[in-house]
């Protein structure tokens, strides 16, 4: 949880029952089984939902990118061009990635 909350607000769901965010977003409880709850997510295209694993490796690509292009070149890379590197995409690691993860739109 992002640490400019300070609080939070715990609510009880049963299977089929939602919770309405803003009016703009809705999340359902799909499935209990065990102790794994599935949730659907209605939302904005725009809203980005993630789990929180997904967001942490995402965040530590961007510093590590971040970190990359802020790197000066030495004298000794500038007269050989085809070892510098260009990042153009945020890979996120299989480790945090699941087959039970679904985007149904």
């Amino acid at each position: 949880m992002p640490s400019e909350f300070q609080e939070m607000l715990v609510l009880s769901r049963k299977k089929n029952e939602s919770i309405i965010i803003d009016d703009k977003i809705v999340i359902t409880v799909i499935e209990i089984r065990g102790d794994k709850v599935r949730l659907g997510i209605e939302a904005p295209r725009e809203v980005a939902i993630h789990r929180s694993e997904v967001r942490d490796a995402i965040a530590a690509s961007e510093v590590a990118i971040a970190q990359i292009q802020e790197e000066p070149l030495s004298p000794q890379d500038s007269k050989e061009p085809s070892q510098i590197v260009e990042v153009t995409a945020t890979a996120i690691p299989e480790s945090v990635m699941s087959a039970s993860d679904a985007v149904v739109r």
